[in-house]
C-alpha cells in the first residue's frame, strides 16, 4: 500500500511537471504593418545599342592607322580608320583610264571620228569635189567641142564616167562624214561606257570603304583591331553607337513569361559597378517559347530608360523585372502565414495563440499581404522556437 501511494505521487507530480511545461511554448512574434509590397523576377541580359554603325573590313589586308579611341565621341563624318588601300588605289586608277577611253571613243562616234580622221576626211571630200568640179568642166567643154566635130563621142563618154566615178567619190565621202557609223556601233560603245561607269563606281566605293568614316553621332565603344594587324574580309574593325539609347537582350524561363507584359519596370544592376542601378521597362515581351542551351525561355527586350553612356554594350547584367506591386498593404512576415489547411494565423493575445482566418493578398519571398482577417494592432506569432508545433489557445512567451 505504501509503494503503491508513493507511486501514485510520483505519477501525478511528473503529469502536473509535464503538463505545465509542454503546453508553453517560445516564439517570436511580429506587429500587422503595412508597407509596399513588390513581387520580381530576375534573370541574366546582354546590353545592345538601339541604333548603331558597325565597320567591317572590306576586303583581307592590314590596318594602317586608327583616329579614334574606345569611348571618345564622335560626329557624323570623322574618319575612324584607315587600312592599306594601295590595291585600291590602283583598281581606282585603271577604272578612271577605261572609262575615259570609252567616253573618247563615244565621243569620236558621236563627232563621226577622231580629229585626224576628221581632218584627213575633210581634205578628201575636198579633193573629191575638186576633181568633180574638173570633170564637169571637162565633159561640158568636150560637148561644145563634139558640136563643131573637134571630139568624138568616145571622148565625150570618157569624160561622162570620169564624171560619175566624181560624183561617186564625193558622195562616199559625205556618207563617211555623216553616217560613218551604224547605230549598233554607238549601242555597243554606249553599254562600254556605262560599264566602265559601273566599274569606276565600285572601285570607288571599295576605295572608300578603306577609309572609314561614320555615318552616325554617338561614342566609338569598341575597336578589336591595332594598327598593323592583318584583317580578314569582313572581320570587325569598329562599332559606334549613342550610349544614351540602349536595350537589353534577356531570356526569361518558361514558368515566368506569363508573368511579363509590355510596360513592367525593371531594375538593372551590373557587376563591374555595385553600387550603381539603372532603370527601364518591357518594350517588347515574349511572343513565344524557344531554346536556349538547356532552357526552354522566352525572349524579352528592355529598353534602359535612364542610360547615361556608362552601360556599355555587350556587358551583361542583372534585369529585375517588378511583376506586381502593393502600395501601402496590411502585411505580415511569410513565416506567420499558415497554408496547410486553409489560411490562418495565430494572434497572440493575452499571453495566448488564438488561431484566425485570414485572406492573402500579394506574397513574396518575405512578406504576405492581408485583405482581411487583421488589423494594424495585432501581433502575430512568426515561429517556434525548436521547432515544436504551434495549436490554438497555447500559452507563449515571446523571445527576441
Amino acid at each position: 500500500m505504501l509503494w503503491t501511494i508513493v507511486l501514485a505521487i510520483i505519477v501525478l507530480v511528473f503529469v502536473v511537471v509535464r503538463s505545465s511545461t509542454r503546453d508553453t511554448v517560445e516564439v517570436r512574434v511580429a506587429p500587422v504593418t503595412r508597407q509596399n509590397l513588390t513581387i520580381s523576377v530576375a534573370t541574366n541580359g546582354k546590353v545592345e545599342p538601339i541604333d548603331e554603325f558597325q565597320a567591317y573590313a572590306p576586303a583581307a589586308g592590314v590596318v594602317a592607322k586608327l583616329y579614334v579611341q574606345v569611348l571618345q565621341k564622335v560626329r557624323v563624318g570623322d574618319l575612324l580608320l584607315k587600312m592599306d588601300d594601295s590595291d585600291a588605289v590602283a583598281k581606282l586608277a585603271s577604272a578612271q583610264a577605261t572609262l575615259r577611253t570609252a567616253e573618247a571613243t563615244l565621243h569620236d562616234l558621236e563627232q563621226g571620228g577622231s580629229q585626224e580622221e576628221q581632218l584627213t576626211l575633210t581634205g578628201d571630200l575636198n579633193r573629191a569635189r575638186l576633181q568633180q568640179q574638173n570633170a564637169t568642166k571637162n565633159l561640158a567643154a568636150l560637148k561644145l567641142l563634139q558640136q563643131k566635130g573637134a571630139a568624138s563621142a568616145s571622148e565625150v563618154a570618157a569624160a561622162e564616167q570620169q564624171l560619175e566615178a566624181s560624183n561617186t567619190s564625193v558622195q562616199n565621202l559625205d556618207k563617211r562624214s555623216t553616217q560613218r557609223y551604224s547605230s549598233a556601233d554607238k549601242a555597243r560603245v554606249e553599254a562600254q561606257v556605262a560599264d566602265a561607269r559601273a566599274s569606276l563606281a565600285a572601285a570607288e566605293s571599295t576605295y572608300g570603304a578603306y577609309n572609314i568614316r561614320t555615318p552616325k553621332a554617338g561614342t566609338v565603344y569598341s575597336i578589336p583591331v591595332e594598327p598593323y594587324d592583318f584583317v580578314k574580309a569582313s572581320d570587325p574593325l569598329i562599332s559606334v553607337a549613342d550610349l544614351n539609347k540602349i536595350q537589353i537582350h534577356a531570356y526569361f524561363d518558361e514558368p515566368e513569361i506569363g508573368k511579363l507584359a509590355v510596360g513592367q519596370a525593371v531594375k538593372i544592376t551590373w557587376d563591374a559597378k555595385p553600387t550603381q542601378t539603372w532603370h527601364g521597362h518591357i518594350s517588347i515581351a515574349p511572343t513565344s517559347v524557344i531554346t536556349y542551351g538547356t532552357r526552354n525561355v522566352g525572349e524579352c527586350i528592355i529598353t534602359v530608360d535612364d542610360a547615361r553612356g556608362d552601360l556599355l554594350p555587350n556587358t551583361n547584367v542583372i534585369v529585375t523585372v517588378t511583376t506586381a506591386q502593393r502600395f501601402n498593404a496590411l502585411s505580415i512576415p511569410r513565416e506567420a502565414l499558415h497554408t496547410e489547411a486553409g489560411n490562418f494565423v495565430y494572434r497572440v493575445i493575452d499571453g495566448k495563440l488564438v488561431r484566425t482566418p485570414v485572406q492573402p493578398g500579394l506574397v513574396n519571398l518575405t512578406r504576405a499581404e492581408i485583405t482581411t482577417g487583421l488589423t494594424e494592432k495585432d501581433t502575430v506569432a512568426v515561429n517556434a522556437i525548436n521547432n515544436r508545433e504551434l495549436s490554438n489557445g497555447m500559452p507563449v512567451k515571446i523571445v527576441d
